[in-house]
C-alpha cells in the first residue's frame, strides 16, 4: 500500500468530491458536498500542497493534463479512484473474519489541547467496532492495521498512537462475549 499523508488524502478526496458533484442530482446533496470540499480545501497546508501533488503524481494516483489555455488539470487515475473510494473515512469498516486469537489494542495519548481530535479519534475507533477498555485504550479481535493506519495518517496523529497485537488479555472471556466470539 502506498503511504499517503493527510494532505494527499484530502487532495484525493477533493478530486472524488468533484466526480461526486457531477453525479449529484439533489441540490441538498450538491451543497453538502461543496461545504465538505470547501472545508477540506481550507485545511490543506499550502506549503505541502505542491509536494503532495508531485508525490501523488509519482505514485500514479492522479494524472496531470496540460490544457491549451496554459492551465493544468489534475484528475484521479483509475488506481486513485479505487484508493479514494476504498478508504472513504465515512464508509470504512473492518472485515469480520474467523478470529485468529489475537487482540488488536490501540493506546493513544492525544494532548488536552487537541481535545476535539481526541474525541474524533475515539469516535472513529468505536465506529470501526473497537470496544473501550479504558479512556484511551481500545480493543478489537479482527485485523484492522490498514484501516487504523489510514485514520492515523488522515488525522496526522502518528506520534500519539500505539498499536499492539496481543495473544492474551486477563478479561478475555468477557471480551469474547462482547464481540460474540463464543
Amino acid at each position: 500500500m502506498v503511504r499517503r499523508g493527510s494532505t494527499k488524502e484530502k487532495i484525493l478526496l477533493l478530486l472524488v468530491g468533484g466526480i461526486t458533484l457531477g453525479l449529484s442530482r439533489s441540490p441538498r446533496g450538491y451543497f453538502k458536498i461543496l461545504r465538505t470540499m470547501h472545508k477540506a480545501w481550507k485545511e490543506i497546508d499550502r506549503r505541502n500542497l505542491t509536494s503532495s501533488i508531485k508525490a501523488l503524481y509519482r505514485s500514479k494516483l492522479i494524472q496531470q493534463n496540460n490544457n491549451k489555455d496554459g492551465t493544468t488539470t489534475f484528475t484521479l487515475s483509475s488506481e486513485g479512484k479505487r484508493v479514494a473510494l476504498t478508504y472513504n473515512l465515512d464508509n470504512m469498516t473492518v472485515e469480520k473474519h474467523r478470529w485468529d486469537n489475537k487482540w488488536r489494542i490501540v493506546i493513544f495519548d492525544i494532548p488536552e489541547k487537541k481535545k476535539k481530535m481526541r474525541e474524533t479519534f475515539r469516535f472513529q475507533l468505536k465506529r470501526l467496532g473497537f470496544l473501550k477498555l479504558q479512556h484511551s485504550v481500545f480493543v478489537l479481535p479482527f485485523e484492522c492495521r490498514n484501516e487504523l493506519e489510514y485514520i492515523i495518517e488522515f488525522y496526522n496523529i502518528r506520534r500519539f498512537v500505539r498499536f499492539i497485537e496481543a495473544g492474551y488479555i486477563d478479561n478475555e472471556l468477557d471480551l469474547k462475549h462482547r464481540f460474540k466470539l463464543v
